[in-house]
């Protein structure tokens, strides 16, 4: 099956739950996992006469969301009606935006192995209630409408993904940003953070779009590459068979790894918009636009800085998983002595490897944790001053990352201070070579990789507490180099 022949066209609608306490046009809660239509009202109900009132928090989490992308965000966009008919769609139609949404454009940029960011156009992010839950059972089909009226935003990319790898990290870095914004909880398996992926294939080197065809609700990066990959490869072999590609929506069977047909796909004109009768026209102005605060660094801000100053693409995505360790990690920077290449290095070393093990055995939480950035750089001046060697180093960051002890009274307390001592060192030394006359000559007459075996008895006579920098100017001194 030549695969190879053809260019997969794939663009990504995620819908994102905002974090609101309650839901977009009612007061009732958003909370996850109450018992089954316990959290509904007549307006997310639709009993008759009930009328929406708009949620101010989710316009405000709409427009960071916009500012965060890039996107021109409409100083007015107005609320449309999407009739269909479904069981968990209790008002027969569902509030969302259409013609005119409140953020137009943008970009999600995403990190690149090389140290760089590609992005990736965005069409629109509209605001729209999220519809209820059809729960199938052997006997009966049931309805929750828990979710019926939650709020959502729905991303609509740009074709101009490529790959299944490329869509799976392109919802990775849009995922990260929305959380760093603090508007959703970007929780896949809760259906919080969720994506509808529009597949096509063309032959290479044409222009014209193929037949697209819609994965519904796919819940996992794993699932997501793995029904793009095989509805990919579907297209091509019923292409290269000599049928058609229908537009029509599919789910994906996780369990035996395919795609399934479930409804022709609906056209725009198929959902009969129309103008939301019972909502005006949603006005933003310049200055409440304005007064939308965005963090001091979003995640790609934070992957740009990190790999421009050296630090590795892998090092790089590793920190910025998580916004408290990109703000740990310049707090650290901030509290070293001076900011250099070395200290930069260091503190992402830490925080990727002994922060990290401390994390993963549960010895450090980093919701609460123990240490502060200050003390962190100290131990990082005590290696660089000497005083400890970069092995002590990781002893002591362990201890601090489990206790949160002053990093000198850690020093002390395990006895982890190197011997510095130009006369004790010299001892040392001179005992070293005493014993080992044979090297001595082999040295002397070009051997020099020797050095590393002197300064290893010399480290073994001072059980590892020998300042091996200074031991390598006294063994060449007294070697005659």
């Amino acid at each position: 099956m030549p695969v190879a022949d053809f260019e997969p066209v794939i663009g990504l609608e995620v819908h994102a739950q905002l974090l609101t306490e309650s839901k977009i046009f009612c007061g009732c809660s958003t909370a996850f996992g109450a018992p089954p239509n316990t959290q509904v009202c007549p307006v997310c109900l639709a009993l008759p006469g009930s009328l929406p009132a708009l949620n101010r928090k989710v316009v405000e989490m709409a427009i960071k969301a916009g500012k965060a992308l890039g996107c021109k965000i409409a100083e007015r966009s107005v609320f449309a009606r999407k009739n269909y008919f479904y069981p968990d769609l209790p008002k027969g139609y569902q509030i969302s935006q259409y013609e005119l949404p409140i953020c137009l454009g943008g970009t999600v940029h995403v990190a690149q192995p090389d140290g760089s960011l590609r992005g990736f156009g965005l069409t629109r992010i509209h605001i729209e209630e999220d519809a209820g839950k059809n729960i199938h059972g052997d006997a009966a089909s049931e309805v929750d409408l828990n979710r019926a009226g939650t709020p959502l935003i729905e991303i609509v990319g740009e074709p101009e993904l490529r790959s299944a790898d490329e869509a799976t990290e392109y919802l990775k870095s849009l995922r990260l940003t929305l959380v760093y914004l603090g508007i959703n909880d970007g929780n896949l398996e809760e259906g919080s953070f969720r994506c509808d992926a529009n597949v096509s294939v063309r032959r290479k080197g044409t222009e014209k779009f193929g037949t697209r065809v819609e994965l519904k609700n796919i819940n996992s990066y794993r699932f997501i590459r793995q029904a793009i990959e095989f509805e990919i490869e579907r297209q091509v072999e019923l292409i290269e068979s000599g049928g058609t590609v229908r537009l029509e929506t599919r789910l994906f069977d996780h369990e035996k790894g395919v795609t399934r047909s479930m409804r022709s796909k609906e056209e725009a004109n198929d959902y009969r918009y129309f103008p939301e009768p019972d909502l005006p026209p949603l006005l933003v102005s310049k200055e409440w636009i304005d007064s939308v605060q965005l963090p001091a660094r979003l995640p790609n801000q934070a992957f740009s800085e990190l790999a421009a100053s050296g630090i590795p693409a892998t090092d790089a995505r590793t920190i910025i998983a998580d916004a408290r360790l990109v703000t740990l990690y310049f707090d650290v920077l901030a509290a070293l002595p001076a900011i250099t290449d070395e200290g930069r290095k260091w503190t992402a070393n830490t925080l990727c490897g002994e922060l990290s093990r401390a994390l993963n055995d549960g010895t450090a939480d980093l919701a609460a944790l123990k240490c502060t950035p200050a003390q962190i750089a100290r131990v990082f001046a005590l290696q660089t001053g000497g005083t400890i060697s970069s092995t002590a180093g990781r002893t002591v960051l362990a201890e601090l990352f489990a206790t949160g002890s002053e990093p000198d009274a850690i020093v002390t307390a395990k006895g982890l201070a190197q011997v510095s001592d130009t006369g004790a060192l010299e001892a040392i030394v001179d005992a070293v070579l005493a014993k080992s006359p044979g090297e001595v000559e082999k040295y002397k007459a070009g051997k020099k990789n020797l050095l590393g075996f002197f300064v290893g008895a010399a480290m073994k006579e001072l059980k590892g507490k020998g300042n091996p920098g200074e031991l390598n100017k006294i063994f060449k001194s007294k070697l005659g180099d």
